[in-house]
């Protein structure tokens, strides 16, 4: 059995290894594991797709997680390439325990956010089996950040979702409000739903339940905060601050998302969904990045530490 150190690379090891993890004839053998994976669970990446593609809205950026976990990935190469990888048997235990669950939830519970979770627990399982665990604690973060492109289920979305459409619902009729006697309508709200009123008394009812899922959003935002605190912070408090800084995010952007399409329906009230409602919500990711990033040099100001510090 494998021990749970790794030896350091010997001199020209590191200079061929991709990522600081292969070979090029590891790479070719993680190459059939991969493909042996995809088509294991080839049933459930289908599903996700399905998930996504038809709300890119609310799901889209789970095309963007696995590309962010590479990146991750990519950060922690010069600790790793220190590293030798060695095969460590107790890692058939997480992948096997995954795979089983993957097939319980499959026949039995048929629940895709378990089985998206079962997944990752494999594929951590498989690489803790062939990299050991020395390497495995470095990689534990971006693998486990793969969890963010998992669709949540419908149970949790219904039960969660609705107080966060109430609150996105009374900041923007607070914003449409302020913005009512400037370009001349009036709004009235009720629960979950806004209804903007022009001079005319044209009335545009514009729904919080169909414009904006605020779960979904808090997801995506979660997922943005937590990569800006991986790579943009050293410690653990900044962190931590920077990913509970994630639901008021969500609730301000959300709130800024029904107020943008409050106002386009003045316009047209077909801009309010369809392409143009996807793209708004896409675009808000921008606002929030640079709110992300200003609260991190909000954080490295306040806070300054001799060169070299580590967390």
């Amino acid at each position: 059995m494998a021990t749970a150190q790794a030896t350091v690379a010997g001199p020209g090891v590191t200079d061929r290894r991709i990522l600081g993890l292969l070979t090029p004839s590891g790479l070719a053998m993680s190459a059939i594991v991969l493909g042996a994976f995809v088509l294991l669970f080839y049933r459930w990446f289908m599903f996700q797709h399905r998930h996504s593609s038809r709300a890119l809205e609310d799901w889209g950026h789970a095309y963007i997680i696995p590309l962010i976990s590479v990146y991750l990935l990519r950060l922690k190469q010069d600790e790793l390439s220190r590293l030798t990888p060695r095969a460590f048997w107790p890692g058939l235990v997480p992948m096997l325990l995954g795979t089983m669950s993957y097939f319980a939830c499959v026949v039995l519970v048929k629940n895709h956010m378990l089985q998206g979770f079962s997944i990752v627990l494999t594929l951590y399982g498989t690489m803790l089996l062939l990299l050991g665990p020395a390497m495995m604690r470095v990689m534990f973060v971006p693998v486990a950040y793969l969890v963010f492109g998992i669709t949540l289920s419908e149970a949790i979305m219904n039960n969660l979702t609705f107080r966060m459409q109430l609150i996105a619902s009374q900041m923007s009729e607070v914003s449409l409000s302020m913005l009512a006697p400037l370009m001349g309508f009036s709004v009235q709200g009720s629960g979950n739903s806004i209804s903007i009123i022009t001079a005319e008394g044209a009335e545009y009812p514009l729904t919080i339940a169909e414009a904006c899922a605020g779960l979904r959003m808090l997801i995506a935002f979660l997922a943005l905060g937590v990569a800006v605190a991986l790579v943009a912070c050293r410690h653990w408090w900044q962190r931590l601050g920077l990913i509970l800084l994630a639901v008021p995010v969500s609730l301000l952007m959300n709130a800024v998302r029904v107020t943008v399409l409050g106002l386009l329906t003045l316009v047209d009230p077909d801009l309010a969904a369809g392409e143009a409602h996807t793209l708004i919500g896409t675009l808000l990711l921008v606002p929030a990045l640079l709110m992300y990033m200003g609260v991190v040099w909000i954080m490295h100001r306040l806070v300054r530490e001799p060169e070299g510090a580590t967390a």
